[in-house]
C-alpha cells in the first residue's frame, strides 16, 4: 500500500478508526458469548479512552513534525548563505537524528563546494589579468604600427620593415592564443592525453625537430644520448610538446656556440629525462616559481616569451602520473629533469 498520497494526519485517523472498529466488533463478540452489560459499557469506555489518547498523539506528532519543519527550513536557508551549520543530537537514534546526520554531510559537501567556487573565481580573476596584461604590448604595437603606416608616406623599404615587425606581433598573441587553448583543454579535462608504448627516442625526435632552426642560427650543439629500444607508456604527441617547450627555453637562454644535451635514463620506477644546457641559469629563490602561468624573471624580460611554456610542461607531465624538477646555476646552465612512470608492457 502506498503512503505517498496521505499526510500524518490522515493516516493516524485511518489507524484509529481501524482500532475503534476493531475493539467494537470484540465488545460486541464478548457481549453475545457472555450475555455481561458490563463489557459493553467497559468497553466503550476503553474506546473513548482510545480515542482521546489518539487525539493526543496525532497533537504531540504534529507539533513534533512543525517544531522539526521549521528548525530544517531554518538550517537549510543558513545553509545556503553559509552561515549555519546543523546542530546533531549525538544520543538521539531516530530518524530525525540519521536525517540531521545526512544534513552535516551536505553542509560540509556545499562548504568545500564554496571554497573551490572562490578558488576558481580567484584563478580566473588572475588569468583574465594576466592574458591582458600580455596582450597590451603587442596590440598597442600594432595600433602604432598600423597608425604609422596609415598616418605617413615612407619608402616601400621602410613598409617592409614596420610589416615585418607587425607580423612578430602578431606571430607573439597567436602563439599566446594558442598556449592559452593548449592549457585551458588539459585543465578542463576536454584533452585526456593517451599514454600508449612506444619508443620515448621517436618523442624526443619529434621535439628537436621544432627547434633545429633556432639551433643552426645559435650554432648551438646538441647530443641525444637515449637508448633507442626503450619504450614507456606516454602520449607521444603531448610529451613532445612539453619537451619542445623544454628545449625551446634552453635554446632562448643559451648563448652562441653553447651546448644542449638530452640524456635518457631508465630507472626502476621512473624514466628520467634530463635537458640539459649551458645558458645563463636561473637564481635559486626563483626556481619555485618558473612553472607558475605567466611567470618571467625580471632578468629575461628582453628574451622573447610570454611565461606560459613551462607552466604548459608541467600540466603535461603531472597528468602522465609524472613530475619536473629543475637544478640551475647562474652562469653555469640549468637541467630540467622530466619523469615519467615506467610501467613495465605485458
Amino acid at each position: 500500500m502506498k503512503t505517498s498520497g496521505f499526510s500524518v494526519r490522515k493516516i493516524v485517523l485511518i489507524v484509529l478508526i481501524g482500532a475503534v472498529i476493531t475493539a467494537l466488533t470484540l465488545i460486541i463478540a464478548m457481549y453475545a458469548m457472555t450475555g455481561n452489560s458490563i463489557i459493553i459499557y467497559g468497553g466503550f469506555a476503553l474506546t473513548i479512552a482510545l480515542l482521546l489518547w489518539g487525539a493526543v498523539f496525532l497533537r504531540l506528532l504534529q507539533r513534533k513534525l512543525s517544531e522539526f519543519t521549521s528548525d530544517l527550513c531554518r538550517t537549510l536557508d543558513g545553509m545556503m548563505n553559509g552561515n549555519e551549520k546543523p546542530e546533531i543530537n549525538l544520543e538521539e537514534e531516530s530518524l530525525l537524528a540519521r536525517i540531521s546526520h545526512r544534513l552535516e554531510r551536505l553542509y560540509h559537501t556545499m562548504k568545500e563546494n564554496r571554497k573551490k567556487l572562490e578558488i576558481e573565481k580567484t584563478e580566473l580573476q588572475a588569468l583574465v589579468s594576466d592574458i591582458s596584461h600580455q596582450t597590451k604590448t603587442p596590440i598597442a604595437n600594432l595600433k602604432m604600427i598600423n597608425e604609422t603606416l596609415l598616418g605617413h608616406s615612407m619608402p616601400e623599404e621602410r613598409q617592409k620593415e614596420f610589416l615585418i615587425a607587425a607580423g612578430s606581433q602578431l606571430d607573439k598573441l597567436d602563439f599566446m592564443i594558442q598556449a592559452l587553448v593548449k592549457t585551458s583543454r588539459l585543465e578542463t579535462g576536454l584533452i585526456v592525453l593517451e599514454k600508449k608504448f612506444s619508443p620515448i627516442y621517436e618523442t624526443i625526435a619529434a621535439a628537436v625537430n621544432g627547434v633545429l632552426t633556432a639551433l643552426e642560427k645559435k650554432e648551438i650543439g646538441l647530443a641525444v644520448d637515449c637508448p633507442e629500444e626503450l619504450c614507456i607508456a606516454h602520449d607521444s604527441r603531448w610529451t613532445a610538446e612539453a619537451l619542445f617547450n623544454l628545449l625551446d627555453n634552453a635554446v632562448k637562454y643559451t648563448p652562441m656556440n653553447g651546448n644542449i644535451r638530452i640524456v635518457v635514463q631508465e630507472w626502476e620506477m621512473y624514466v628520467k629525462l634530463d635537458v640539459i644546457d649551458t645558458g645563463k641559469g636561473i637564481p635559486e629563490s626563483e626556481q619555485a616559481a618558473i612553472f607558475k602561468r605567466f611567470y618571467r624573471e625580471d632578468t629575461v624580460r628582453e628574451v622573447e616569451g610570454i611565461g606560459i611554456g613551462l607552466y604548459l610542461v608541467r600540466e603535461i607531465i603531472t597528468q602522465q602520473g609524472g613530475y619536473i624538477k629543475v637544478k640551475s646555476e647562474i652562469s653555469k646552465g640549468s637541467i630540467f629533469s622530466v619523469f615519467l612512470p615506467n610501467q613495465k608492457q605485458l
